[in-house]
């Protein structure tokens, strides 16, 4: 793997687990989601303008679901925000959600499993126990990791057909605009909601969307520099950035098992990504 792809895909790790650092440390997570949300599509909005290139009417079947998807993440992230601890739930929905995949592959659409996938699903199997912790746990941040997963392995196998479509960013831009605006009135819709995210109109959630909006272009920039498995394995090192950090940032009490537990997770991600 070049050094410049590496470099890259580790900055995107790092600017996923922040994003998600800043959002769960605000003290209204669901308005500050719906700022973040509105200020990625305006970020991307210009972006999407300069590359947009012919768009083949069968992406619209794709955009449609992957919007309704998107929407469901962010409703269920933010919710998992207030409700459980980061260093737990976010490990779990990263390291579940890939092997998700791998299994709607080789059961739905027939695909093979190698014995090193099905030793990268036994560690991230591992690691999520250890995340959660021996003999108890936050069944609540368990029931929201595995929901998040299923919800990022479902936008995974449908964007893998639809990005045919329409280049990256654009695709993405379609998908998120019905997302956002989706989850605008979701949050307006909540008790005080138009009072509470115009309190959330502030630097930092709107700072989280942006970098939402870099480390998706780090990660593009890393596929065009290397194969997608080191890529999408190097970037998974978020789970670990994400929990090491939670400690300072969050002041969520992680220990070691936990930390542990979050680097099995990471080996079983990248195991799963070896051909």
């Amino acid at each position: 793997m070049p050094a410049a792809a590496f470099a890259l895909a580790l900055g995107s790790a790092f600017l996923h687990a922040l994003w998600n650092l800043l959002l769960a440390r605000e003290r209204d997570p669901e308005a500050a989601t719906a700022v973040a949300m509105v200020a990625s599509v305006l970020v991307f909005a210009p972006v999407a303008a300069l590359t947009w290139g012919e768009v083949d009417s069968r992406v619209w079947p794709f955009v449609a679901v992957t919007s309704a998807l998107q929407l469901v993440y962010f409703v269920l992230l933010a919710t998992a925000y207030r409700r459980a601890d980061l260093s737990f739930f976010y490990p779990v929905a990263r390291g579940v959600a890939p092997v998700l995949v791998l299994i709607v592959g080789v059961i739905a659409l027939g695909a093979g499993a190698s014995v090193v996938q099905a030793a990268g699903v036994c560690l991230v199997g591992l690691g999520v126990l250890l995340v959660r912790g021996l003999g108890h746990g936050d069944r609540t941040g368990l029931t929201f990791g595995l929901a998040i997963a299923a919800t990022i392995a479902a936008y995974t196998l449908v964007d893998k057909h639809g990005i045919a479509y329409a280049s990256p960013i654009v695709y993405l831009e379609l998908g998120m605009v019905p997302a956002a605006l989706g989850y605008l009135g979701f949050a307006l819709a909540l008790p005080g909601g138009a009072g509470r995210v115009r309190a959330a109109v502030r630097v930092v959630p709107a700072a989280a969307g942006t970098i939402s909006f870099v480390a998706y272009l780090l990660v593009l920039a890393a596929l065009a520099r290397a194969p997608a498995a080191p890529v999408a394995a190097v970037r998974e090192t978020s789970v670990v950035i994400a929990a090491v950090l939670a400690a300072p940032m969050l002041g969520e009490r992680v220990g070691r098992l936990r930390l542990v537990g979050a680097a099995l997770v990471v080996a079983g991600v990248a195991l799963l990504g070896l051909d």
